[in-house]
């Protein structure tokens, strides 16, 4: 017979992300954010035809370096999960007789 398995690997630890995995998470989020900016400047070039349009992607644009510097220099959020964790199963001690041996002991006398 197969035995069951989970389908979750169970949680042993509840360590944070190490600083390194942190840094190179956090530079990913900026250089993204910044690779943002020059494709929306260049949109915003495209669409001279529609002013509205234009200046709409130029303010979006604006903030881009600020934010982009304050998200990657914060901390990364604590996740909220419900891990899956080692249960101890207890069971209940049998509720059926067991067999017991007395030692029984003769006086000398």
């Amino acid at each position: 017979m197969a035995e069951e398995r989970r389908p979750d690997p169970v949680l042993i630890t509840d360590a944070p992300m190490s600083y390194e995995q942190q840094l190179a998470h956090r530079k990913s989020r900026y250089k993204i954010m910044m690779g943002m900016r020059i494709p929306l400047m260049i949109a915003a070039v495209a669409f001279y035809q529609y002013p509205w349009i234009a200046v709409g992607l130029l303010v979006i644009s604006i903030p881009l370096p600020w934010m982009a510097v304050l998200i990657a220099n914060d901390r990364l959020p604590k996740k909220v999960v419900d891990p899956q964790r080692y249960r101890v199963e207890h069971t209940a001690i049998e509720a059926q007789p067991h067999p017991v041996v007395e030692e029984r002991r003769e006086l000398d006398g």
